[in-house]
């Protein structure tokens, strides 16, 4: 049963906004295919960030990572990988499009605020107000290794830290005041006195004294998107953040449970219900019809996970080698070995792994589905299958009810993985009113429909 009334609409003219998510380092990403493209050549990143802004998407977001991952003392060899300084890339980027938002992961752990901040500062002004910065904050220690002062802190620590990062950050944006530059060449001198303000910051993790070198872009300060999903992640981004990225995006009632508490931190933390835009990330498939759509996510599936990629997968729910075992077969009788995460491989830990496999060997059981085929139905990548009518209706349910505001796109396939989406999806969803015809706005924070920065 539906949580909703289908008559009930709260969000009648709501649209959605799509952003573009540039992984780098995936399995998901088919690269077996002759049309696959690289992902390092900067040919690649520019046809996706202009297929985008073809397709009026709000933004181009990059992954970004200081270390490729690892996985028994060795580098992890089953992972497309190519991940460039991400702020390097989005300058690059920038003069190639005209108003696509421009998005970069940086880490609040290994980099200092004012130098960041500095940085995003240049990326703002160099796009006209494009740019957006995704905070993240790193909790493996092996990234920490590269680093004088090491990198692990505890999960409260990370977000302590990053909140006084962000502080700072904020008052390096807001340094100068509006005007600050004279207006004529016969000003005795090239600022207007008073106009450029002391950042003074004295804290926990940050001893900050300076004056900001760049004044404020067309946006005032980058879009903060932000994506954790603890309860401390989620106070933290309802407290900070602009955008809202989650794994909350495939089931309706799931979408929603995540908008209400989300928009129930919003109000705790003082701010409004509409204040932060929730994107959460999937993967689309488009068919003509469902059959051909639920053929096409099949292939799509079984080239993601190739049996290597699915024994990499269930060896790290069991966390023992199963590379010699028979993807095609039945699921490992062994018990799992349940140990301390060491942050080898950089990615989530399964919370309760005896249970998750209880569950995997039940429905792997009832279905008769081999270990592959268990990884492919069960294993963490969600998105949506169907024709571009048929998903045109669904996201309009899903926008309209308030479970998300649009979705952070994973293209399968570089660089043509979002042709389907821009010239198939998107027409279907303007003809519903579901999506812009037309870009409205110049800057990343017009795009989003977000109030501007006091």
């Amino acid at each position: 049963m539906t949580r909703t009334d289908p008559t009930d609409v709260p969000r009648p003219d709501a649209r959605l906004h799509f952003g573009v998510f540039f992984q780098g380092v995936n399995h998901w990403t088919v690269w077996s295919d002759p049309s696959s493209g690289s992902q390092i050549n900067p040919a690649s990143f520019l046809h996706v960030a202009r297929t985008a802004e073809r397709g009026l998407f709000d933004a181009f977001f990059l992954g970004d990572g200081l270390r490729l991952r690892e996985s028994e003392g060795g580098i992890h060899e089953l992972d497309i990988a190519g991940r460039p300084d991400s702020i390097t890339q989005l300058a690059a980027l920038a003069a190639g499009t005209e108003r696509i938002g421009l998005v970069s992961t940086s880490n609040t752990t290994f980099n200092e605020p004012t130098d960041l901040a500095r940085r995003f500062a240049g990326l703002d002004l160099l796009t006209g107000g494009r740019a957006g910065w995704n905070v993240v904050t790193t909790h493996n220690a092996w990234t920490g290794e590269n680093f004088r002062r090491g990198g692990f802190l505890d999960h409260a620590d990370r977000y302590r830290r990053a909140e006084e990062f962000l502080s700072v950050a904020r008052a390096v944006w807001d340094g100068w005041a509006e005007g600050a530059v004279a207006p004529s060449v016969d000003a005795r001198t090239w600022s207007v006195p008073g106009a450029l303000g002391r950042v003074r910051r004295q804290g926990a993790q940050f001893d900050v004294d300076l004056v900001p070198t760049l004044p404020r872009s067309a946006q005032g300060h980058p879009v903060i998107f932000q994506a954790g999903d603890s309860g401390e992640g989620r106070d933290f981004g309802a407290r900070n953040a602009d955008v809202l990225f989650s794994a909350h995006g495939t089931d309706f009632d799931d979408a929603l449970s995540f908008a209400e508490d989300i928009r129930r931190r919003l109000r705790t933390a003082g701010r409004a219900d509409d204040a932060v835009r929730i994107l959460p990330g999937t993967e689309i498939i488009i068919g003509a019809t469902e059959k051909e759509a639920e053929e096409k996510a099949r292939w799509v599936r079984l080239e993601q996970v190739t049996p290597a990629v699915a024994l990499g997968i269930a060896g790290r729910l069991w966390n023992i080698d199963l590379s010699d075992r028979d993807a095609d077969g039945p699921l490992p009788a062994d018990d799992p070995v349940v140990a301390a995460y060491d942050g080898t491989f950089g990615t989530r830990t399964v919370k309760d792994p005896r249970a998750t496999i209880a569950e995997w060997r039940a429905r792997a059981e009832a279905n008769g589905w081999s270990l592959r085929e268990t990884v492919i139905e069960l294993g963490p990548q969600h998105g949506h299958v169907g024709t571009p009518a048929g998903l045109a209706e669904k996201f309009g349910r899903f926008a309209r009810h308030g479970a998300i505001d649009g979705f952070n796109i994973t293209p399968y396939l570089i660089p043509d993985g979002l042709d389907d989406i821009v010239d198939l999806l998107v027409p279907e969803l303007q003809e519903r009113g579901l999506y812009r015809t037309a870009y409205t706005g110049t800057t990343l924070r017009e795009h989003l429909d977000l109030a501007p920065v006091a």
